[in-house]
């Protein structure tokens, strides 16, 4: 479906500009990290009985944090409204929302079923073309589940304006991190990708670390220390029960993993007898492929979207590099060749980028090139920041910033592809690893 309002999330990034054709639709062209929000309105959501009031105005919230936090949309305040919505199916006056600059309108309305049930249904209007952006959608949940359903609106809103799949619906999972760094205390949580919503998966009793998402999101990939070696194990969320994934020999430590795009794979690493190589895992038969064989320090892969290849770190150079090889292994070709250091190397979602983490003249860097390691392009800068993982549209990456000193925490946060729209996650305590899950079903 082609949206009459739309974003033109081009992946030039050297200038922004606003189409000066105004006998059309808006089309916001990306060619520089900087672009001016579109100003939107996301008119209260009715509530459509007394009980659901409450509710109508959590959402509303929601749908409007999740849009103007992607730092495309600029919320228009409701003071600033001539028209007001009280009428879900009311015909909408169009020129007084272009005599506020609106360029598009959100309408919606929340009912309270008498089985408990949550019903809310949303409308998308483009101010300038005076029409409707699609049709009308509702969604039903509980009332446990209600930012789940906001989610869901502003997935719809998002994706209508932008093109763009959305990610407002999805989780991440983390290691929650606390105590003083000499005598720090570690467990995975999986939290709403905005922070909300927490729960814990493991408790603090070992060191975790590198949780990562299966496919479907009901399973998750993690290291532990509770043996004293660092081994791979597999959770799944809902239930929360474990299953250790190595039975080695003392001594051997496996850490690293990722699922394939099928899920019935995991690629890790594994330190043998001095030596670090990675290996495929089939889950189903837990049989074992060894898939590098070097003397260097080989991990942190991670599988394309299609699961023909795999990405990884690897210091057969000298220092860390990225290469890709085959999912079957052979000889790997190296992608990355700028100044510095690169490591955990993330293959998009979409396949078209490798996210990284690069070390440079005393500077961590978070970082994205193309597969074949042309174009790279630096988005942050700091002390240390580590860690990216891909939303699961592919256009924003969540990692690790951590502060300098002897107080510094480890903290996450979020940037997008243009590098323009760096924002903090909200945890409770300091936080440190994340993995975007994929949109929820």
């Amino acid at each position: 479906m082609k949206a009459c309002l739309a974003l033109c999330l081009g992946l030039s990034l050297l200038t922004a500009a606003h189409a000066q054709d105004r006998s059309g639709p808006l089309r916001i062209e990306i060619t520089e990290g900087v672009i001016e929000p579109v100003p939107i309105a996301v008119a209260p959501f009715i509530a459509e009985n007394a009980a659901a009031a409450e509710f109508a105005r959590e959402i509303t919230g929601v749908v409007a944090s999740d849009l103007t936090g992607t730092g495309l949309f600029r919320d228009l305040p409701k003071e600033a409204y001539i028209s007001q919505i009280t009428d879900f199916n009311g015909e909408v006056a169009y020129a007084d929302w272009k005599a506020i600059n609106a360029e598009a309108l959100v309408v919606g309305a929340v009912t309270l079923t008498s089985d408990n049930q949550l019903l809310v249904k949303f409308r998308l209007f483009d101010i300038f073309t005076g029409a409707p952006l699609g049709d009308g959608l509702q969604f039903a949940g509980s009332t446990q589940s209600w930012r789940r359903v906001a989610h869901k609106v502003a997935d719809q809103v998002y994706s209508r304006i932008t093109g763009e799949d959305g990610y407002f619906d999805s989780r991440v999972v983390f290691v929650e991190e606390t105590g003083p760094k000499n005598a720090r205390q570690k467990r995975l949580a999986i939290m709403d990708y905005d922070g909300a919503n927490v729960q814990y998966l493991t408790d603090a009793s070992s060191i975790v670390l590198a949780p990562r998402f299966s496919p479907t999101g009901d399973r998750v990939l993690y290291t532990s220390y509770e043996t004293g070696f660092p081994a791979i194990y597999e959770l799944a969320v809902g239930a929360v029960q474990k299953r250790a994934l190595s039975s080695l020999d003392a001594g051997t430590m496996t850490f690293a993993p990722r699922y394939a795009p099928d899920g019935r794979t995991v690629v890790y690493s594994e330190a043998r007898g001095g030596n670090t190589d990675i290996f495929k895992l089939d889950l189903a038969s837990n049989q074992r492929t060894r898939l590098t064989s070097a003397p260097s320090i080989e991990t942190a892969p991670s599988f394309s979207p299609d699961g023909s290849q795999i990405v990884f770190e690897s210091d057969r150079s000298g220092n860390q590099q990225l290469y890709v090889m085959s999912v079957n292994g052979g000889e790997p070709t190296r992608i990355s060749f700028g100044q510095g250091r690169y490591g955990t190397p993330v293959w998009s979602p979409r396949g078209d980028f490798i996210a990284f983490t690069k070390q440079n003249a005393g500077r961590f860097h978070i970082g994205v090139m193309r597969t074949d390691g042309s174009n790279e392009r630096l988005l942050t800068a700091s002390f240390l920041d580590e860690g990216p993982t891909w939303a699961p549209n592919g256009r924003v990456l969540m990692f690790t910033r951590e502060s300098a000193g002897a107080d510094g925490q480890p903290a996450l946060f979020s940037v997008d592809i243009s590098g323009r729209n760096l924002r903090r996650v909200p945890t409770r305590t300091a936080a440190s690893d994340p993995a975007w899950s994929p949109l929820l079903p």
